[in-house]
């Protein structure tokens, strides 16, 4: 009866001991609210990032003593172990992963969460030819296209020689999504322009530097977004062509220009999910950016990833015998859920980040998908005001004018 006594106590000892590592329901651990503050808050390591070590304790247990067999207290131990670690692990699977403040690590949802369904967002419709009405109506909220350096079919009036060729090309207009407006400018540059901005950025001793390599631009190293490619920022003066032709597209000043950049991306490289609105820290200068025109410096054949993706807008719509609309499947569009803009040579895409009167528009989220072989872009930002260039020192698109002026007339703009 003694033993028996004994074996009860010992048993509520155990008993006790295995709740006493339960935690209690107040310090149970509960999913906090994701709470993002500025960047400047935050280390060098960004969202996530630690360098603080485990270290594992030295402090020395007990060993129990061993017994010849094992009786119902080990087996009951050995039962609780088990449990005890199985608990561990579902617990620690189910948790949110935690950045070095304790907070719940942010997530693409979290940066970039999915659109309402009730905003608006109209495809292009690929049924008829160019409209002329049709595009003032898509860009009379946004910066705009000066209309008058196209015809009734959306070709331009000016002709340029493509290269050696004695054939001529002329720009073609064409609206890949209406609401936010998307275009696509097919012979914006021609081949040879395209091989003159690419060697831009090649070590050349017999000329003065037109462009200048910058690490992975962003307004803040701790971005959430994935930037792997290389940037140059280009002289105002060393890149007239761009300039002239941009000003006469978009009917703006050379003031509002911010640094023209080229951009390469090279195998695995990519740009992952962001906008090109500017932050609000920054808007002294020059205000918000109100048009990205980026021109596609080569050919990226299908299958080899290189293009620009819009998350949240569809590719322009074909109607069907029946009459109901569906996705085209034009060469633009690679990606039959979202509008994609394969990269060929020559060809600009224009769009804009924000509405006319500078609010962004958070219905132009893209990204750049991971290039399979070298891609390379020519790419300009319009801002609503003037803008003060800072790279390289002493940049200033003042300089530029009369370069520009020239290539207008000689394209026969002027």
């Amino acid at each position: 009866m003694t033993l028996i006594l004994a074996a009860i106590a010992l048993l509520g000892v155990c008993i006790g001991d295995i709740n006493a590592f339960s935690t209690p329901p107040r310090c149970r651990s509960q999913r906090q609210p994701i709470i993002i503050t500025s960047t400047s808050h935050f280390g060098g390591g960004g969202f996530g990032a630690s360098k603080s070590k485990v270290v594992p304790s030295k402090k020395k247990t007990k060993k129990p003593k061993k017994s010849k067999s094992a009786g119902f207290l080990d087996e009951l131990e050995v039962s609780t172990s088990s449990s005890s670690s199985r608990s561990a692990s579902q617990i620690s699977s189910s948790s949110p992963k935690l950045d070095r403040f304790g907070l719940p690590v942010p997530t693409e949802e979290d940066i970039f969460p999915p659109l309402a369904p009730d905003i608006t967002r109209i495809p292009s419709n690929k049924d008829h030819d160019f409209n002329r009405e049709e595009v003032a109506d898509a860009i009379k909220n946004h910066l705009g296209i000066n209309l008058n350096v196209f015809d009734e079919d959306g070709l331009s009036m000016h002709r340029e020689q493509n290269g050696k060729s004695s054939e001529s090309t002329r720009w073609s207009l064409n609206l890949l999504h209406k609401d936010p407006p998307v275009f696509q400018i097919d012979n914006f540059f021609t081949e040879e322009e395209c091989e003159s901005y690419k060697s831009m950025v090649e070590p050349n001793d017999n000329e003065p530097p037109k462009a200048f390599q910058i690490t992975s631009p962003t307004f803040s190293s701790l971005s959430i977004s994935r930037r792997t490619s290389t940037t140059w920022f280009c002289k105002y003066d060393g890149v007239t062509t761009l300039l002239s032709k941009g000003q006469q597209l978009l009917s703006v000043g050379l003031s509002q220009m911010e640094e023209p950049q080229i951009v390469r991306y090279r195998t695995g490289e990519e740009f992952s999910w962001h906008y090109d609105e500017i932050p609000s820290t920054q808007l002294s200068n020059g205000g918000q950016r109100l048009a990205t025109l980026l021109v596609y410096l080569n050919d990226m054949e299908e299958g080899s990833g290189g293009g620009t993706v819009f998350r949240d807008l569809s590719p322009p719509t074909v109607s069907s015998r029946n009459g109901k609309r569906k996705r085209s499947k034009g060469p633009a569009n690679s990606n039959t859920n979202q509008l994609t803009v394969r990269p060929k040579m020559g060809t600009a895409l224009l769009f804009f980040p924000s509405y006319k009167d500078g609010t962004p528009d958070v219905r132009t989220l893209h990204k750049g998908e991971v290039a399979l072989d070298t891609k390379m872009i020519a790419q300009l930002w319009i801002h609503e005001r003037e803008y003060r260039a800072a790279v390289p020192e002493g940049n200033r698109q003042t300089d530029a004018m009369d370069g520009v002026k020239q290539e207008a007339a000689r394209l026969g703009f002027l």
